[in-house]
């Protein structure tokens, strides 16, 4: 399965609203779950995940966060794509500053070894430029964010 397939309009939400990361993690548990794509350990995980490896990035046009966990906690791989209401704080990855008030979630369940860094690459050359993080942030319905996610990710590079 190639990454873009990866992306899917079920799993782009615009309503998720949570007052903090763990509530954030919580809601988007329930929602996977549903859908059969993740193990029983997945909310530990990720919760664990990101205390030691915080995902949050700020690039010039949108603040960002790419949390994910190791592939043991995934049934099915996927990428969930989150626009919540009001943007959710999550720690800046590797120290590299303030805290991120993220605008856009993008939640990895790459299962195949190494897939995430790959797949991480990608999402930040795609943010890195302020043309293609536009075009994500003014996508307004999930097929637009899929559409805009895999013509995107066919247009850079994990380099």
């Amino acid at each position: 399965m190639s990454d873009q397939e990866l992306f899917s309009p079920d799993l782009v939400f615009f309503d998720l609203e949570a007052a903090d990361r763990q509530e954030f993690f919580e809601k988007l548990a329930e929602r996977l779950a549903e859908r059969d794509l993740i193990q029983d350990s997945w909310l530990e995980a990720i919760c664990e995940r990101e205390k030691n490896y915080a995902t949050g990035l700020s690039f010039p046009s949108v603040q960002v966060a790419i949390p994910h966990v190791d592939p043991e906690h995934i049934k099915r791989p996927y990428i969930a794509v989150i626009k919540p209401k009001t943007p959710i704080v999550f720690e800046a990855m590797a120290g590299m500053g303030d805290d991120v008030p993220a605008q856009l979630i993008v939640n990895l369940g790459v299962m195949r070894d190494g897939g995430q860094v790959a797949v991480l690459q990608k999402l930040m050359n795609i943010f890195m430029n302020e043309g293609y993080a536009a075009q994500i942030m003014a996508a307004s319905d999930p097929q637009q964010v899929v559409d805009a996610f895999t013509s995107l990710f066919s247009e850079v590079s994990a380099e």
